[in-house]
Parts: C-alpha cells; structure tokens; sequence
C-alpha cells in the first residue's frame, strides 16, 4: 500500500477550491506545444467561478511569458493573470540602482531589463550576478561554467537566480536552467539570491494578485497548485501550506513508471511528503 492517491480528473478535487494556481512549462506546454486538455481543464475552472493565476520560474516578465504562451497557442481565457521569476528579480535591479550587473544568460531572456536603468558589464568589473540560464541550454550545463564561478567566489559576488529550475522539457529532452548553476556556485560557497518556487516571495505575489481579482483573501485551503517538479512545485506549495496536484507526465515522467505499484518507503524517498493527489496529465 501507497500513500498515493491518483486522480484522472481536475474536477475531482477542485469542489472547495477558490483559487488555482499553476505551473506553465511541463503542465500546460512542454516548450514546443501546448497541451489542450490542460488549457481547457483551467479555463472550465475560471468559468466555474474559480482563478487561475500561472505561476512559472520563467525569468521573463509575465507580458513576455504571454506573448509565448499565444506562440504555443495556449487561450487567454484560461488564466486570469501571470507571475513570473522574471517579475520578481525585476524588482531587485529597481531596488539596487546605479549598481552594475553581469548578466548570465541567453539573449533571449533581455526582456528581464526592459525599462529599468539596468547597468551591464563584465565579471571583474560588476557588483553582483544575474543568472537567467546557460549562454546556450542547447549544448551546456552547470559545469561549463564552473572556472566562471570560481572567479565570482573570489570577489565575493552575490548571484541573482532568476530561475531556480535545474531542467525543464523542450520536446522530448530535458534542458538545463539557471537553477543549475545557481546551485553550483552556492555548492562552493557562493551567495545566491533565488526568485521563483519553491521561495515564498512568488507565492507571496501570486495570492496578491488572486485577491486584486477577487477583491477578498483566499485562506490557503481553499487553493490548490498544480506542478510537475519535486524540486520545486511540490516543495513550494507545501512549504506555502497549499495543496498541490502532481502531474506526471513532466519533467519526472521516467521516475513514475510503475509507481502504482511502489511501496511507502520508496514513494517517501521519492517525494518526502506525498502531495495531494497525482495524476499523468491534467484534464477537467
């Protein structure tokens, strides 16, 4: 016997809840399509009366992880707002004016400084780090910057990680993140910053916003997250207090085969706390 419940439906467990919120890349798109079930799952849930704020480590601001989502086809009406890792390290560069940054990361990410007096320049000159992933998640990984992070230990420079997630799918492959090399250089000592799940400040901006909407709190037990991570959805929601439905079909998937069938202790060293309930992919 497990303590594992699986569940084929949302509407299996959203009766009580006021308040959805969930994860982008891996339960509503894979980073090349999105998953229509997934998307009309959460817009029955918002016509129902509910909201559904996406919550994502995407280290981009919430109108730039808009504009992907459209990209990917994924409808507007099936979330009522967006807040994203991007938004909340935005908010440390406006508060840290006039200090200098190296930027570590692909091009694509430069929406992260739109409007702000960002000031970028290189390693040896800058006062702290931001990490919006590898200069190239196609090919690299954390050790690729390793040398790279040795130098910044020696001067003592505080890395920004403006997404904590190690991996995420494009396809049918897995990609490494920011979270890598965040974890990397706080492996050697290095002081980092995380925005994103599983820390508090995003949850702390999520429920903000579901309360602009509502115009009235929501008590944790009536909310319920939805995520694909060990790492960080599952650690995240439970350490906010929310339950949180798993979807298996993400980043885990290799993990999950036969977990039917496994006993306590392995679903323990799996997931530590077990969350609500588990289900492959989502649907209404």
């Amino acid at each position: 016997m497990t303590t594992l419940r699986f569940v084929e439906h949302l509407h299996e467990l959203v009766g009580s809840v006021d308040v959805v919120l969930s994860d982008i890349w891996g339960v509503v798109h894979n980073g090349l399509e999105s998953f229509p079930d997934a998307c009309a799952a959460l817009k029955t849930a918002r016509d129902q009366g509910r909201t559904v704020v996406l919550i994502t480590n995407a280290p981009r601001p919430a109108d730039s992880v808009q504009r992907q989502l459209r990209k990917l086809d994924v409808p507007d009406d099936c979330y009522d707002a967006i807040v994203s890792s991007g938004d909340l390290t935005r908010i440390y560069v406006a508060e840290h004016p006039g200090q200098s940054i190296y930027w570590l990361g692909p091009d694509r990410d430069n929406s992260i400084y739109r409007g702000l007096d960002a000031v970028l320049t290189p390693l040896e000159k800058a006062d702290y780090i931001i990490c919006t992933g590898p200069f190239d998640d196609e090919t690299e990984s954390a050790e690729d910057y390793r040398e790279m992070m040795g130098q910044a230990l020696q001067r003592k420079l505080t890395l920004v990680c403006a997404n904590p997630d190690i991996v995420v799918e494009r396809g049918d492959r897995l990609i490494y993140c920011a979270g890598a090399i965040a974890e990397l250089y706080r492996e050697l000592g290095g002081d980092v910053i995380f925005y994103g799940k599983p820390h508090r400040p995003i949850y702390d901006r999520a429920m903000a916003l579901a309360r602009e909407i509502r115009g009235v709190d929501t008590p944790v037990q009536r909310v319920l997250a939805i995520g694909d991570s060990v790492r960080t959805d599952l650690a995240g929601a439970q350490g906010y207090g929310i339950d949180l439905l798993f979807v298996t079909r993400g980043i885990h998937a290799d993990a999950f085969e036969g977990i039917d069938r496994l006993d306590t202790a392995a679903v323990n060293e799996l997931f530590g706390h077990p969350p609500l309930a588990l289900t492959r992919e989502l649907r209404w």
